[in-house]
C-alpha cells in the first residue's frame, strides 16, 4: 500500500464518519420538528376554544358594563333630583319655619317676663347691666359704686 492509498482510505473513513454524524443530526432534527409540529397542533386545538370562551366573556363583560353605565346614569339623575328637591324644600319651608320659631321664642320670652314681673318700684339687677355683643357688664352708674365698695 502506498501513501496515496492510505490517504484515500483515511479520507474515505473521515467522510463516512462525517456523513453518519450528519445523518444522526438530521434524524434528531426531524424528530424535533415532528414533536414541534404535534405541539403546535395541540396548542391550536386547545387555543381555539379558549379564544372563543374569552371572546364570549368579553362580550358578557361589555353587556354588564352597559348595564352598570345605565344604572350609574340613573343614580346620577336621582341624585340631581334629590338635590333639587332639597333646595326647593329648603327655600320653601326654611324661611317660614325660622320666622315661626323666632315668633314662638318671642312669645315664650314675653310670657316668661310677664309671669316673673317684679313689683312696681323694685329695681332689678338685670336692668342695671349694660350688654355688649358677647359680654354683660355692670352699668356705669352702679359699677363705680360696687367697685369702690369692694376695694375699700
Amino acid at each position: 500500500m502506498s501513501g496515496g492509498e492510505v490517504a484515500g482510505i483515511l479520507v474515505a473513513v473521515f467522510w463516512a464518519i462525517l456523513v453518519s454524524f450528519l445523518a444522526l443530526a438530521l434524524v434528531r432534527l426531524a424528530q424535533t420538528l415532528k414533536a414541534a409540529t404535534k405541539l403546535v397542533a395541540d396548542v391550536t386545538e386547545q387555543a381555539v376554544p379558549l379564544l372563543s370562551e374569552a371572546s364570549a366573556t368579553v362580550r358578557s363583560a361589555n353587556t354588564q358594563l352597559a348595564r352598570v353605565d345605565s344604572i350609574a346614569a340613573d343614580v346620577q339623575e336621582v341624585t340631581a333630583n334629590a338635590s333639587a328637591l332639597s333646595s326647593t324644600v329648603s327655600s320653601a319651608f326654611g324661611g317660614p319655619l325660622v320666622k315661626v320659631a323666632a315668633f314662638g321664642y318671642g312669645v315664650r320670652r314675653a310670657i316668661g317676663r310677664k309671669a316673673a314681673a317684679p313689683e312696681p318700684g323694685a329695681r332689678s339687677e338685670r336692668a342695671d347691666r349694660t350688654v355688649l355683643v358677647g359680654k354683660t357688664l355692670p352699668s356705669a352708674r352702679l359699677g363705680g359704686r360696687r367697685n369702690r365698695a369692694s376695694k375699700g
